[in-house]
């Protein structure tokens, strides 16, 4: 995003600050704007995106996207199982689609920002393309131009990649399948590794762009489904195999790919910065604070963190395997 930070709160605001990215030429990095909007007179200006979020669903960064040119916010998680668009610079929502028949529990664009795959509770995940005009993004496609399936629970998180011709969905049911996006064809299915008196469900993941696919699972006693929880990080490669595992203390709220590391944190506030290949720790943050939310700005020149209290961090990046 050339000049702009797109932000949500949990409540759905909306907040707009100006950004200007990284630049050598420049001494101090970087120029960050705070939008100067207050909640109320956001909400008064409608800055909001609209309807109500399903009961009981939890807010998280999965359940939105934003387009690469920071026009558009995709949206899920609403009670009507809709898919929907809200245009920033005309404050209001430009689409409102419903094609999956249960709540849209998590949604992702791709790296080049022409197509948006969602999950569903209702066990499918949809690809869609997204609308372009004159070189800026105007909305999504009506239908979805492919429906995949194969889970036989809800689908908690999803992953696309164009170039890959890859897309990647994970469940309850403790797998994760992966099609091609292009034509919807099933590849594989993975099947992370579980105690035999657990049970399983993946809960992130995300996809490089070499095609290596990472893991976040949870697994847990089936009649205690919130107690004494088991946190593992697993690592697969493009063709499935299985390469690492780790077993973490604290449960991740977020974890993203930059070149070829893999950065998270949760809810004990740390940032952890791994080496992808073997998943070696690179580097940590101590923020204090339980992380909510994580992006990279453009250029891999920064770590933006979105904290519990309302806060953002930015972290700058000063090598490609330190983190300052």
């Amino acid at each position: 995003m050339p000049d702009t930070m797109v932000a949500i709160t949990q409540e759905g605001l909306l907040l707009i600050h100006g950004w200007l990215p990284y630049d050598r030429s420049i001494s101090h990095y970087f120029t960050f704007e705070r939008d100067t909007n207050t909640a109320i007179s956001a909400i008064r200006a409608k800055r909001v995106l609209a309807g109500p979020f399903a009961p009981g669903l939890e807010v998280t960064p999965s359940l939105f996207a934003v387009s690469h040119d920071a026009k558009l916010v995709f949206s899920g998680g609403h009670w009507d199982n809709s898919v929907r668009v809200y245009s920033v610079n005309k404050q209001k929502m430009v689409a409102h689609i419903v094609r999956h028949t249960d709540i849209v529990t998590c949604l992702a664009l791709d790296n080049y920002g022409q197509h948006i795959i969602t999950g569903s509770r209702d066990t499918t995940c949809m690809i869609w393309q997204v609308i372009y005009q004159s070189g800026m993004s105007q909305g999504l496609s009506k239908r979805p131009t492919q429906i995949l399936y194969g889970h036989t629970d809800h689908v908690t998180c999803v992953a696309i990649s164009e170039e890959l011709d890859m897309a990647a969905s994970g469940s309850k049911d403790g797998t994760v399948i992966v099609h091609t996006m292009r034509m919807g064809t099933y590849m594989r299915t993975l099947r992370p590794m579980c105690e035999r008196s657990l049970q399983l469900s993946v809960t992130q993941l995300v996809l490089s762009d070499v095609g290596q696919i990472c893991v976040y699972c949870e697994q847990h006693l089936p009649s205690k489904p919130t107690k004494q929880k088991k946190l593992d990080l697993h690592l697969y490669s493009v063709n499935g195999k299985h390469l690492a595992s780790e077993t973490l203390l604290h449960p991740l709220s977020h974890m993203l790919i930059t070149d070829s590391h893999l950065v998270f944190g949760g809810s004990q506030g740390t940032l952890v910065v791994k080496e992808l290949f073997g998943l070696k720790t690179l580097s940590t943050v101590t923020l204090h604070i339980p992380i909510t939310c994580m992006t990279v700005t453009n250029g891999n020149s920064h770590i933006l963190a979105g904290l519990s209290d309302g806060k953002l961090i930015i972290i700058g990046i000063k090598k490609p395997s330190e983190v300052k």
